[in-house]
């Protein structure tokens, strides 16, 4: 059964390893580099954030760049932390369960988990011992990503990518129980170890008839959620919205705001919506990965011209802004601290 699991991720290039969507692209990197005369010129799009946003920098520091109406109520929480110190805090901020957990450090959605109880939380921090963020859990209907892009100079930017995110979901017929129905589903049954890890508890228990099932709460690709080209929702109404939104964080120029809303509507009007976190320089396009309605080869081409707006931003801050470029070895050692931490994270999951 895995091996067929393995066949079917390989024929299709939306579960393809990164590296399928940049060692193509290294060329262009390289030509864009020499341009700059640096390396790493794409330190200095987002001064705001550590390292632009290189995957190093803290999640909580950055949400705290947003504007306290569109952000989270969320706590950072040291390692080996007294379990009573945190239920205080969360008190005192007015966080209740459900909450969501995840590394301050991270990505991909690695120890991300919705906590439902005391048990669950302090099972959590006895697992994790990282700093890691508790943030109150978002009940709107409806998660994207934008990405949005502004030279320093200008009040006006534009939105290049809008990603809709599908939550995967088995529906109930009154016969089979979870499980089965997991096993059924095309795609769902490709996430299957996730799906009996959460679901443990229900995994025998057969679902009511026509009732739908979520399957997972957390809008990772890696947690089975699919990504659907939106770029048609692009609007002037949506730009004006981030427009605004850009120019109230100081430092963040380029990349990707995943946010949880309602209706469309209301996002483009810049209201009833919530930042979950915002992503710098290593942020992707996402709607790429929406094989019904785009192709490989187109998203290689638009990885590029991210790229080259990438190199347009962080330019502009070095020559006419005076943000430096960091120091290449400084670079280095980051991404370097930053793979032993994921492996150190993989362990903790795993062990």
């Amino acid at each position: 059964m895995k091996k067929k699991f393995n066949i079917e991720k390989l024929t299709n290039w939306e579960y393809w390893p990164s590296s399928m969507f940049y060692v193509p692209n290294l060329p262009y990197a390289f030509y864009l580099a020499i341009k700059a005369r640096s390396s790493v010129f794409f330190t200095a799009a987002n001064p705001g954030i550590k390292s632009s946003g290189n995957g190093t920098e803290s999640k909580y520091e950055t949400i705290l760049l947003v504007p306290e109406e569109f952000r989270p109520k969320s706590v950072l929480i040291k390692p080996n932390t007294n379990f009573l110190k945190v239920k205080d805090l969360l008190e005192k901020n007015n966080i209740y369960y459900p909450i969501i957990a995840k590394p301050d450090v991270g990505f991909r959605g690695l120890l991300v988990k919705k906590i439902n109880s005391d048990t669950e939380l302090e099972s959590y921090l006895q697992n994790y011992p990282i700093n890691f963020i508790l943030q109150e859990f978002l009940d709107y209907k409806n998660e994207c990503g934008v990405f949005y892009h502004r030279k320093p100079n200008q009040s006006k930017g534009y939105i290049s990518s809008v990603t809709l995110k599908k939550f995967i979901s088995v529906t109930g017929n009154g016969i089979h129980n979870l499980q089965e129905l997991i096993l059924a589903d095309n795609r769902a049954k490709l996430y299957i170890d996730l799906f009996r890890e959460i679901h443990q508890d229900n995994l025998l228990e057969i679902p009511p008839k026509n009732k739908e099932i979520r399957l997972t709460v957390i809008g990772n690709h890696s947690k089975g959620t699919q990504f659907i080209n939106g770029n048609h929702l692009i609007s002037k109404e949506l730009t004006y919205t981030f427009d605004k939104l850009s120019n109230n964080i100081d430092g963040w120029y380029y990349g990707r705001i995943d946010l949880k809303y309602n209706s469309f509507k209301e996002l483009e009007k810049g209201k009833n919506f919530k930042i979950l976190e915002i992503n710098g320089i290593i942020a992707e396009p996402t709607h790429i990965y929406d094989t019904n309605n785009y192709t490989y080869f187109k998203a290689l081409k638009a990885i590029r011209s991210h790229w080259k707006s990438l190199y347009d931003i962080a330019v502009y801050n070095n020559k006419s802004a005076n943000v430096p470029y960091i120091k290449t070895l400084t670079f280095v050692n980051e991404i370097l601290w930053l793979k032993e931490y994921t492996k150190k994270l993989k362990s903790l999951k795993n062990s």
